[in-house]
């Protein structure tokens, strides 16, 4: 697999991570660089080591992931994708509102969106092709991106508000759905 292969392959991987942190940073509760730099740094350590996981699994554990990976993705999505347009709608005034970017949500986040990483990671392993070059840029690739979509995403939220949450809610939701459907058609 070429350099070029390999960052196009990365760039595909942080698709979701891109929008999941845009959907986050538009509850305008991802604000400042300390926070910035926890989504991004999760999302892109989690992708990092998804396809090590995956590439040092082998063949034995892919019938097992196979089965269940896309449900664990589709529902950890979707209860944060719902309690984000719950939040917005019930306008509770900061009360309840957690901060994306820390604790099992911060962990829920970065698992849902790194899950195909470990696919590929098997797939790779199945090559029987290198795992670090793919790994690093995977993990560089999507933190990298999960910054730009954070400022973005604040920016959302500055100008639309609530309605930014909502979509970014609705946003979370539909990435969900897409996963179960993509995986189930398969």
């Amino acid at each position: 697999m070429t350099s070029i292969e390999v960052l196009f392959l990365a760039l595909a991987l942080s698709i979701d991570a891109f929008v999941v942190s845009l959907a986050a940073a538009s509850t305008g509760r991802i604000s400042g660089g300390r926070a910035t730099f926890r989504l991004s740094f999760h999302f892109g350590l989690f992708q990092f080591f998804m396809p090590l996981i995956g590439w040092a699994a082998g063949v034995g554990i892919a019938p097992l992931i196979a089965a269940f990976d896309h449900w664990i993705a589709f529902g950890l999505l979707a209860v944060i994708g719902t309690r984000m347009i719950h939040s917005a709608i019930a306008h509770d005034s900061g009360k309840g509102r957690k901060d994306p970017s820390r604790g099992v949500r911060l962990v829920a986040l970065s698992v849902a969106t790194s899950i195909d990483a470990l696919a590929v990671g098997l797939t790779l392993g199945f090559l029987e092709m290198s795992i670090w070059w793919p790994s690093v840029a995977i993990g560089v690739v999507t933190g990298s991106v999960c910054v730009l979509a954070v400022v973005m995403g604040n920016r959302l939220h500055v100008r639309f508000g609530r309605t930014a949450e909502v979509l970014g809610g609705v946003i979370l939701i539909g990435i969900a759905i897409r996963i179960l459907v993509t995986h189930l058609a398969a």
